[in-house]
């Protein structure tokens, strides 16, 4: 059987076209002519002995080969760049201070940190986990070289705009959900204490459907939010990103509902031009993020 070898450079045109959405997006990012990265998508499908793109419409979307195809793709590149960090940036040195929301301290903190400390040993991380208003502060006075947080549409000096990410209203994973727009009553809500974006976002959509609420739980952390809300004592409204087991996203029609607009997410930087340590992590940061903002939303 003649064994596969896979090139990564084209996994990574692959896998950069699917990031963006577009592959002439990719070409651009990648510094190539749409025609090259043609031949290397048309060279992709020869390596894997099958199709891995279907037609959508007027555009393309992935086959089921494609789709288990693109997971392996970003792990190899993972792995590669990681591998490259450490043989070339062997000697980086320094201290990096990241701030992150809530909803990335159990998924993406430990995994980026733990590619970064495998590569670069000698670099100490300080990581704080706080609020948006907090982060943005902390960015701006020089106290954190990098924050990852929610945006209102406010940025800063030195930030890249990640994407968007859906909110959604969210209640308990099992049982019944303990209220419901025909009932009458003021919907309960479960709130991270104010000043809170999604709190804001879910009190304005509403307000303009025009059905009454009442704070029936408010948190400092988010832990505690969860808490109450996989305990029914309230509905919530949060982004998938992080969502524990026990609780799940509501369908806003069922329940009567408002529909709920997008989230923007940023990676802010302290400086344009950081030092080696904290721009490395902060490209780990963007390659964490993306995937998982593919993979769960």
């Amino acid at each position: 059987m003649r064994r596969t070898i896979f090139d990564l450079d084209v996994l990574r045109t692959f896998s950069t076209g699917m990031e963006l959405g577009n592959f002439a997006k990719a070409a651009e990012r990648l510094g190539r002519s749409t025609s090259a990265v043609s031949a290397q998508l048309k060279k992709l499908e020869e390596q894997a002995g099958t199709p891995i793109f279907r037609k959508a419409g007027r555009g393309l979307a992935l086959t089921d080969a494609g789709e288990t195809l693109l997971g392996y793709a970003r792990r190899l590149l993972e792995l590669n760049d990681e591998a490259a960090a450490a043989v070339h940036s062997i000697e980086l040195e320094g201290w990096v201070r990241l701030g992150l929301q809530e909803d990335f301290g159990e998924t993406l903190l430990p995994e980026v940190l733990g590619r970064f400390a495998r590569a670069h040993p000698k670099v100490r991380i300080e990581a704080r986990v706080g609020r948006n208003a907090e982060l943005l502060e902390r960015v701006t006075s020089g106290k954190l070289d990098l924050a990852l947080a929610w945006s209102d549409g406010a940025l800063t000096a030195h930030c890249e705009r990640i994407g968007e990410v859906p909110m959604c209203w969210i209640g308990p994973a099992e049982g019944p959900i303990g209220w419901y727009a025909a009932s009458g009553e003021p919907m309960p809500l479960a709130s991270l204490e104010a000043p809170c974006l999604l709190r804001s976002a879910a009190t304005k959509a509403l307000d303009a459907a025009g059905i009454s609420w009442r704070l029936a739980f408010v948190s400092a952390s988010l832990g505690g939010l969860w808490a109450a809300t996989a305990a029914g004592l309230g509905l919530t409204i949060r982004t998938p990103i992080g969502l524990p087991a026990k609780l799940r996203p509501l369908t806003p029609k069922a329940v009567g509902l408002p529909d709920l607009p997008k989230l923007g997410l940023v990676l802010h930087r302290a400086e344009a031009e950081l030092q080696p340590a904290a721009a490395r992590l902060g490209e780990l940061v963007l390659q964490s993020v993306h995937g998982a903002l593919q993979e769960r939303l």
